[in-house]
């Protein structure tokens, strides 16, 4: 991975060096150009949840009953939150633990950049890819499942800031874990598999309904349930409430679980990262 584009090699119009902000963008272009040149990377992160989708849509395919619709809508809004999950804490806890492995960071932290920027290039990154992969989930949503695109302005209100909200704590949270394993190589293992059981705890893979409640309330104290529920809620009919653990979507409740996993991932990330691994010292 290169890092050449890290120092500020030009200056502002007025002869300044550009800010945090500025090198934030330009580390941000830098880390979206170096994804989309990964075919391979980026066939699989935006293919690997539509797979899921269209496997789990059309093996469950009945009507729910008293719900108003059938089980392969139930997965829209789900493999939805999974994907947003997936871009910010699966890429980012996989990628910062390997690049400090390769001392990248400890090489970027030599640099003049402020840390800032390193951060906010990243959250670039997730953004970019967060976006894109719910616009294909959303497409073949519509397409393929007979979901309903939201028909007022406070659901695609509701639905921004459960994005914002969901991709900022997942990014956080994937910043904070990417200093738990003990090598790049080991990261993978690391982070896919508490990712993986919160996709079956948090009502992604299985129907909310059938979900054992002990399983929910461990599901409840992380993110990617709320972020399901809470699209479940912009995407699926009022009809659909009853699959509900409290027979409502809890918006309410649903903002302040994301905003105090922002918080609390944020705590995180400032208490844990590390610049390079346990073994240099």
């Amino acid at each position: 991975m290169t890092t050449t584009a890290v120092r500020p090699r030009t200056e502002t119009p007025g002869g300044r060096l550009p800010g945090t902000w500025g090198l934030g963008l330009r580390r941000g272009a830098l880390e979206v150009k170096q994804f989309f040149r990964q075919r391979d990377q980026v066939v699989f992160t935006f293919a690997f949840p539509v797979v899921f989708l269209f496997l789990f849509a059309s093996i469950f395919r009945d009507d729910v009953q008293d719900a108003g619709i059938n089980a392969s809508q139930l997965y829209v809004p789900a493999m939805m939150a999974a994907g947003i999950m997936s871009t910010s804490f699966q890429s980012l806890g996989i990628s910062i633990a390997i690049e400090r492995d390769e001392k990248v960071l400890r090489r970027l932290r030599g640099t003049p950049m402020p840390p800032a920027a390193y951060f906010l290039g990243k959250i670039w990154l997730v953004l970019v890819t967060g976006v894109l992969e719910t616009a294909i989930l959303l497409a073949v949503g519509t397409t393929l499942y007979d979901v309903d695109l939201p028909s007022d302005a406070g659901r695609w209100f509701d639905f921004g800031w459960i994005f914002l909200l969901g991709l900022t704590a997942c990014a956080l949270l994937g910043i904070a874990i990417s200093s738990v394993p003990k090598s790049g190589k080991s990261a993978s293992s690391v982070v896919v598999l508490p990712f993986l059981v919160l996709q079956f705890i948090s009502g992604v893979y299985i129907a909310i309904d059938t979900i054992p409640d002990w399983m929910l309330n461990i599901g409840a104290l992380f993110p990617l349930k709320w972020m399901c529920q809470g699209l479940r809620g912009v995407f699926l009919p009022e009809s659909a409430q009853v699959l509900e653990q409290t027979g409502s979507w809890e918006f309410g409740r649903i903002a302040l679980v994301l905003g105090a996993w922002c918080v609390g991932g944020l705590l995180l990330c400032l208490l844990t990262f590390r610049w390079k691994n346990r073994r240099d010292g």
